[in-house]
């Protein structure tokens, strides 16, 4: 489904990756509808991580009932890991920036109006506001974990940020994309926005217990792939360009 010639073009993109999470579909699309409409035109955009439940099925009967929402559908045939997803999800998107959830229900959407205030309506040096997650609803031992691994994080890359594993985020399309892409890169937004440049935000967030489906990762699985890209960002870091992007000038021929 096409939105109408005459819509006007989206002001920013709701991303969400999923992988069989058909029972949040209905609820989660419903609370970001209601979160998104005061703030202007907008688009949901859903990459289908190639689910092997009813997850496709849910998104298209959302669609179909549900046309303000203007939902494209990124499907996978097989699961590519959730920065896969958000990249082809924000690849797929029109409007100029970006605000992103988990597809798991846990990232309230009635957040998104604070995320999004301060690149709607805020300086054109901003890159991205990174939602950090207070009065966590996780078990334990994960929390424990989370914590180590972000002091870590900070300690090694001084990105200034507690919390790089909060699925709410918002930025600019454009700077997104120029982005070094690598798998797990959602993990390191704030460090490779600042190391390009950009200007970063923090807000607090609340987090809420998963109502369905089960979590796709473990601490120990964290633990193993997140050594290796913690040391290969801050092997990028050290290797930063040189010049912002908005202090390029480019002198184009006329009529071009």
């Amino acid at each position: 489904m096409t939105p109408p010639h005459d819509a006007p073009a989206p002001r920013f993109a709701i991303v969400i990756p999923m992988l069989n999470e058909a029972d949040t579909v209905p609820h989660l699309l419903g609370e970001c509808v209601a979160a998104a409409t005061p703030l202007g035109p907008y688009e949901i955009c859903v990459t289908d991580d190639g689910s092997t439940d009813a997850t496709d099925q849910a998104l298209r009967a959302f669609r179909a009932a549900h046309p303000e929402a203007n939902l494209t559908i990124v499907t996978h045939p097989k699961p590519a890991g959730q920065s896969a997803a958000v990249h082809a999800a924000v690849r797929a998107a029109r409007a100029p920036i970006i605000a992103t959830l988990d597809g798991d229900g846990q990232n309230p959407p009635a957040e998104l109006p604070n995320l999004l205030a301060p690149l709607l309506d805020g300086p054109d040096t901003l890159g991205l506001v990174a939602g950090q997650r207070v009065k966590r609803d996780d078990p334990p031992a994960k929390r424990i974990a989370s914590r180590a691994a972000n002091t870590l994080r900070k300690a090694l890359l001084k990105d200034g940020t507690r919390d790089t594993g909060c699925g709410l985020k918002a930025y600019r399309r454009d700077a997104y994309l120029a982005l070094p892409y690598f798998n797990h890169m959602h993990r390191f937004l704030p460090a490779l926005f600042q190391r390009d440049g950009w200007g970063i935000a923090h807000v607090d967030v609340a987090h809420k217990p998963r109502v369905a489906g089960a979590s796709k990762y473990t601490n120990l699985g964290r633990a193993i792939v997140g050594a290796s890209d913690l040391f290969g960002v801050a092997w990028l870091i050290r290797r930063r360009r040189k010049v912002h992007p908005s202090d390029t000038r480019i002198d184009r021929p006329e009529g071009r």
